[in-house]
């Protein structure tokens, strides 16, 4: 799940577009070129995370040598790793059993608190995810 693809950066009048030679649907922008570089690995990410989740072959990356490019376009390698896209798109859920005190489970139960959506949320803050 982890990939490298070149990335064109090409110059416009505000930022650049960044496209993939080897990943056909789509690009992505940016105003600075750092802003590009996250830009791209994040369509990188995603573009890759659909083609895994569809059961497609992951196209072969084109040797940086090989990418055609225009006079003043910029070409660099973006790393891939779809794993977190796996993560945070799957939806299967998993049984866990926790112990809590037995008087924060009886004022959480006449709070009628949701303990599966309580744990996810805060699950989610302290991991900083979705």
């Amino acid at each position: 799940m982890k990939y490298v693809f070149p990335a064109i950066f090409r110059p416009e009048e505000k930022g650049y577009s960044v496209f993939f030679p080897d990943i056909h649907h789509g690009a992505t922008q940016g105003e600075t070129i750092a802003e590009c570089m996250e830009m791209a690995q994040d369509f990188l990410n995603l573009s890759l995370f659909r083609v895994e989740r569809d059961g497609k072959p992951i196209p072969q990356a084109t040797d940086l040598k090989e990418v055609k490019v225009e006079r003043d376009d910029i070409v660099t390698l973006i790393h891939g790793d779809t794993y977190w896209y796996h993560r945070l798109h799957e939806s299967k859920l998993v049984k866990k059993t926790l112990s809590i005190p037995s008087w924060l489970n009886e004022r959480a139960e006449a709070a009628n608190i949701n303990f599966s959506q309580e744990l996810q949320s805060r699950l989610k803050e302290v991991l900083q995810v979705g």
